[in-house]
């Protein structure tokens, strides 16, 4: 699991320290993860390793918060928290940009960093020597993902694949979200940005939208796989942000507009390392309600909403 910072959220720490009322009582996204693997707990009559990748700005925050909480009473033992790597910022024209006279300023590497953290940490042969066979990656935000589906990891088998994930039907052409797709004849996504007018309206022979499976970033690795992946590079993107910074002077440049570079990895660059992935479907309403902007789409609001209508039907 990767733990990013609330700040589109308004909140100033962890984004799983964000609390969030539903309908019986509040609950932080974290005390939500750990009911989840105690019903897991409950089913199998074991304790699931959740290994919890934090930044370097909210590793010690994310730890202190479980001590506080005394891990919503799950197994401390089977909690491990890892840091992901870092990249320098620099302003558009490449050049590095500074957090304090004397240090560059960085930030975590993206999603695509959890492989070579897993490896830095010797987490990989960890999980190997515990005999733990298929590893679930997601994110923080997303409150109703199924952290244990027997049917994923049973149709990923079935296909003779080492990789399998979710997705769920856009819901529309506009909607904003990457999609599963070929390119070149290998697995990929396509981001919305990438999109032309025409991509995001064509349509198969069923009138159904042809770039249709949108990435809810929910991958599940064969162990084997995730070693092999580790010892691979993935390609660096650019995204602009808006961020203060230090100038040569030493005076703090207070960011008015998107002017600094972030360089970050996707996970799902590792497609071009496989030949195939099984990709399952799931309804949007049951699988997938993130935690990501402090209004509208994707907010507190329309996240306990779903969370409450799934729970409340039983």
């Amino acid at each position: 699991m990767q733990v990013g910072q609330g700040t589109r959220l308004g909140h100033t720490g962890p984004k799983g320290t964000y609390k969030l009322d539903f309908y019986d009582r509040p609950r932080y996204i974290f005390e939500i993860f750990v009911e989840k693997l105690l019903k897991i707990k409950e089913k199998y009559d074991i304790y699931v390793p959740w290994y919890i990748m934090t930044s370097i700005d909210n590793n010690e925050k994310t730890i202190e918060f479980f001590e506080q909480n005394n891990f919503f009473s799950y197994p401390r033992d089977k909690v491990k928290f890892f840091t992901q790597g870092v990249l320098p910022i620099t302003d558009l024209n490449g050049n590095v940009l500074l957090e304090s006279k004397d240090k560059i300023l960085m930030a975590g590497d993206g999603n695509g960093g959890v492989f070579k953290a897993l490896s830095n940490y010797k987490i990989i042969d960890e999980m190997l020597s515990c005999g733990i066979e298929w590893v679930l990656i997601t994110g923080v935000d997303n409150i109703l993902v199924n952290l244990c589906d027997e049917f994923f990891i049973g149709l990923t088998k079935s296909e003779n694949k080492l990789n399998g994930v979710k997705s769920i039907a856009k819901s529309s052409p506009d909607e904003k979200v990457g999609v599963f797709c070929r390119r070149d004849g290998s697995p990929s996504v396509i981001e919305y940005s990438e999109m032309t007018d025409n991509m995001k309206n064509e349509t198969d022979d069923k009138g159904e939208l042809k770039y249709i499976e949108a990435n809810i970033v929910n991958h599940l690795f064969n162990i084997n796989l995730l070693k092999r992946i580790n010892n691979e590079s993935l390609p660096i993107h650019k995204a602009i942000k808006k961020m203060n910074y230090i100038n040569k002077d030493g005076t703090l440049i207070e960011a008015k507009e998107p002017s600094c570079v972030k360089y970050e990895t996707f996970i799902f660059d590792y497609f071009k390392m496989v030949d195939d992935v099984t990709v399952l479907r799931v309804k949007r309403e049951e699988e997938f309600a993130p935690v990501k902007n402090k209004e509208g789409n994707d907010s507190p609001k329309t996240a306990v909403k779903l969370y409450n209508d799934l729970h409340l039907r039983g």
